[in-house]
């Protein structure tokens, strides 16, 4: 494979990424960030005009500067996923879905707020 196919499939994954990533502004339940986080990723290794873009827009370039520079999560976006993700079991139990199946839910839910909440805050 040649190195320029190798960088599109990057930026192609980037694209993609970014587009669930969008949706996901929309759509509570698909996660916004970690798409984010993966579209800068792969940009980072397709393409530097993407990368850049992507790291200035107004939008989504602060949340991903945080997390690369600092490790760190808003305040905002902690508190609108663990908004999202409370009510996540309930639903599950109110859909009839098996209590094995809201216990392995519950348990992985658990353990990303808590790395979420343990995440510092970005400085001001």
């Amino acid at each position: 494979m040649t190195r320029h196919f190798i960088r599109a499939l990057w930026v192609f994954g980037g694209i993609i990424f970014l587009l669930l990533g969008a949706i996901g502004i929309i759509l509570p339940l698909l996660p916004t960030t970690p798409f984010l986080l993966l579209a800068a990723f792969c940009f980072a290794r397709g393409s530097e005009k993407m990368n850049n873009w992507l790291l200035n827009h107004r939008i989504f370039g602060p949340p991903i500067r945080n997390w690369r520079d600092h490790g760190a999560v808003s305040a905002k976006a902690k508190k609108l996923a663990l908004m999202v993700m409370a009510p996540m079991a309930p639903a599950a139990y109110l859909l009839g879905a098996p209590f094995w199946a809201i216990g392995i839910q519950s348990s992985i839910l658990i353990a990303v707020a808590m790395f979420i909440w343990t995440r510092p805050l970005p400085p001001k």
